[in-house]
């Protein structure tokens, strides 16, 4: 349902419901005014029958029978006894001793009472005076009953809803079109701009928020692509330069062996480039479909640490492996590759004869492993962007340093699988140290 049709459903729902309330509400009023008004009436018309009555004696009460019909008037003997009657010959009415308002008159010299009479079949309101003589002159009037009066007033009512309703639906259509416009005009695009109510600012703020990490998503995706397309084409141009050469026929025998060096080194560079993008593509689409296992951090570096064992030593650089066996649970192939990458940096941006000391074991806040080095560090300006895809501090050096740009990438992706912190201290010229903290709660 649309917010135009609820808006109006809403308001004339309200106010139906407004209408219905009042319409009661009128019935009740009207009712309890015109019973004052009768009460008034009957009482005045008793008081004057009672001083007539008075003055000439119970004679005055045969010329009742000229009294306009919706008068009644009864006098009541002490015992009961209907001595005269307006509406019914007194001799075939029932003892009225019983009667509520007879018997406060006889014994406080006025009553009253509303009731449904039994020999006119309507309700009456009863009123009656103790007289002189000590009979009971006894003045009643038929009266409508609530649901008489709200029924009189229904069709008044119901000609007014009609045009209430008929109003307010056209108010509310008016009024939706009117507070939906600025809503319609709305730029998407630069949401703040736009002039709307006050009380859509956080809406509107969120989605200027989303706007712009969309826009950085997007920014992000286009340098990711053209930094693809250059990664890629530099080695393939490599090959093919190699390829061609060696094709035509322009290398020396004894040349031979280092272009096919050459080609092979930059056939391995293009493999693990490609290898790289196809973890972050997975990582990004969360795509890992490994099961999660108990894994022994510890342990786990120790092996990565052997397998660097030999890149090191060409360096002279010493790998140093402290801690404790801490276990957690996570996926060891990405987990691996998270530390094997923050290893393998700490050799490849290393000093000759330089050092990388390794702490992996337990914190009070879960399993944390660390890799410190002693190698040319990271600029300051530089810190908050190594985490990027393919972002090189030194870009004049990468080529003789190796590597594909992603393994950073791939270690903070790997983190938010689970749910780890990574965290970086450096300091030019002096070296580098990268912790990745894990939580307590996914310990096993």
């Amino acid at each position: 349902m649309s917010i135009k049709k609820k808006i109006q459903q809403s308001m004339t729902v309200i106010l139906t419901v407004t209408l219905v309330l009042a319409y009661v509400i009128l019935s009740v009023i009207l009712y309890n005014r015109n019973m004052n008004l009768l009460q008034t009436e009957v009482k005045q018309e008793a008081a004057y029958i009672r001083e007539a009555i008075n003055l000439s004696d119970s004679d005055y009460m045969k010329q009742m029978d000229n009294v306009v019909a919706s008068t009644r008037v009864t006098q009541i003997k002490a015992d009961g006894t209907v001595l005269y009657d307006s509406r019914r010959d007194a001799d075939i009415l029932k003892n009225h001793g019983n009667r509520k308002e007879v018997r406060e008159a006889l014994s406080k010299g006025e009553g009253a009472d509303v009731r449904k009479s039994e020999t006119v079949g309507k309700d009456m309101y009863y009123y009656a005076l103790l007289l002189n003589d000590g009979t009971v002159l006894r003045v009643s009037k038929s009266i409508d009953n609530l649901a008489s009066t709200a029924v009189s007033l229904m069709p008044v009512m119901g000609i007014l809803a009609v045009l209430t309703i008929l109003f307010a639906f056209a108010l509310a259509r008016w009024q939706t079109n009117r507070l939906i416009k600025p809503i319609n005009e709305l730029d998407l695009e630069r949401p703040l701009d736009s002039d709307i109510y006050e009380e859509l600012s956080p809406l509107l703020e969120a989605m200027d928020r989303q706007n712009r990490e969309k826009e950085a998503v997007a920014n992000m995706r286009k340098e990711f692509s053209a930094n693809v397309s250059h990664e890629l084409k530099t080695p393939l141009t490599s090959i093919s330069g190699y390829a061609e050469i060696m094709k035509n026929g322009l290398v020396r025998p004894e040349d031979i062996s280092g272009f096919s060096e050459r080609i092979y080194k930059e056939a391995r560079r293009l493999i693990t480039l490609i290898e790289d993008i196809i973890k972050l593509s997975k990582l990004d689409e969360e795509s890992v479909e490994l099961e999660k296992e108990d894994v022994d951090l510890y342990e786990l570096t120790r092996e990565i640490v052997s397998r660097l064992s030999p890149q090191a030593a060409q360096k002279n650089i010493r790998i140093e492996l402290s801690g404790e066996s801490v276990h957690y649970h996570g996926i060891r192939q990405i987990l691996d590759e998270m530390v094997y990458n923050v290893c393998e940096n700490a050799v490849k941006y290393n000093y000759e004869n330089g050092k990388v000391s390794v702490w992996a074991g337990n914190t009070l806040n879960g399993p944390k492993i660390s890799v410190s080095d002693t190698g040319i560090g990271i600029p300051k300006e530089h810190q908050e962007r190594i985490f990027e895809r393919f972002y090189r501090v030194d870009k004049s050096h990468s080529k003789e340093r190796g590597g594909t740009g992603l393994g950073l990438s791939i270690v903070k992706h790997g983190a938010l699988l689970h749910g780890a912190k990574v965290s970086v201290e450096s300091e030019e010229g002096r070296g580098t140290k990268i912790s990745m903290q894990f939580p307590r709660i996914c310990q096993k």
